[in-house]
C-alpha cells in the first residue's frame, strides 16, 4: 500500500478548510461593514461562495464569527497604532491614528454595532479597552510633550471624541456618508495648540435637505 498516497487527501482538505476560513471571514467582515450585525451565516456563506454547513463546521454560530472579525479589526487597529507613533511629526501622528479610529467606525457598521454592545460586556469591554488604551496614551503623551495639543486635553477625550464622529457618520450615512470627516476636522482643530496651523474642512456641512433623509432613515430605523 502507498501510505504517500493514502495520506494526500486529508492534507488537500486541511487547505481547503484554510481557504474555505479566509473566504468566510473576508465575506464576512465585507457584509458587517456594508449591513452591521444584522446579517445571517447564510449571508456570509453566498458571498463567500460556500455552503452553509461548511460555515457552521467552522463557526459554530454567528457570535463566534463576529469574535473572530472583531479581533481581526483590533489587530489592524494595533498595527496602524503602531505606525502612528512612529510618524515623525507627533501631531501628525496622533492625527493618522484619529482618521484611522474615525474612518474605521465611519465605514463599518458592524465595528461600530460591535463596540456598542461591548460597552454592556464589562469584561469584554475591559480586554479591547485594555489592548487599545495603551496606544492611543502613548501616542496621545508625545503630542502632548511636543506642545502640539491644547492645555487640559486628555487621553480620554480623544476616545470621546471618536465616538462623536461616529454619531454623526451614523447620522447622516443614509444621505451623505462623507461629511463625518469635516466633524472629524473640526473636533480635531479644537484640541490643536493656538500656534499650531489648523486641519481644514474637507467637505461641506450637511444640508437641510440630507439632514431631512437622514432623519427619515434614524427614524424608520428605530420603527422597525
Amino acid at each position: 500500500m502507498n501510505h504517500a498516497t493514502a495520506l494526500s487527501p486529508p492534507r488537500r482538505l486541511r487547505a481547503d478548510a484554510a481557504r474555505n476560513q479566509k473566504r468566510i471571514i473576508a465575506a464576512a467582515r465585507e457584509l458587517y461593514a456594508e449591513h452591521g450585525l444584522e446579517i445571517t451565516l447564510d449571508d456570509v456563506a453566498e458571498r463567500a461562495g460556500v455552503g452553509v454547513g461548511t460555515v457552521y463546521r467552522r463557526f459554530a454560530n454567528k457570535k463566534d464569527l463576529i469574535t473572530e472579525v472583531f479581533d481581526q479589526a483590533l489587530d489592524d487597529f494595533a498595527a496602524a497604532a503602531e505606525s502612528a507613533y512612529h510618524h515623525q511629526d507627533p501631531w501628525f501622528g496622533l492625527v493618522e491614528l484619529f482618521e484611522y479610529a474615525c474612518r474605521h467606525m465611519a465605514s463599518n457598521r458592524g465595528f461600530s454595532e460591535v463596540v456598542l454592545e461591548l460597552e454592556d460586556d464589562v469584561d469584554r469591554f475591559a480586554v479591547v479597552r485594555d489592548r487599545i488604551k495603551p496606544s492611543i496614551d502613548a501616542i496621545y503623551l508625545r503630542a502632548k510633550e511636543a506642545g502640539v495639543l491644547a492645555p487640559g486635553v486628555e487621553a480620554s477625550d480623544l476616545f470621546a471624541m471618536i465616538h462623536m464622529v461616529d454619531g454623526i457618520a451614523e447620522f447622516a450615512r443614509p444621505s451623505n456618508p462623507d461629511v463625518w470627516q469635516r466633524y472629524m476636522a473640526i473636533a480635531l482643530n479644537g484640541v490643536r495648540a493656538d500656534d499650531i496651523p489648523r486641519q481644514q474642512l474637507p467637505v461641506p456641512p450637511l444640508t437641510d435637505d440630507e439632514i431631512g433623509k437622514a432623519k427619515v432613515a434614524a427614524c424608520s430605523g428605530r420603527k422597525r
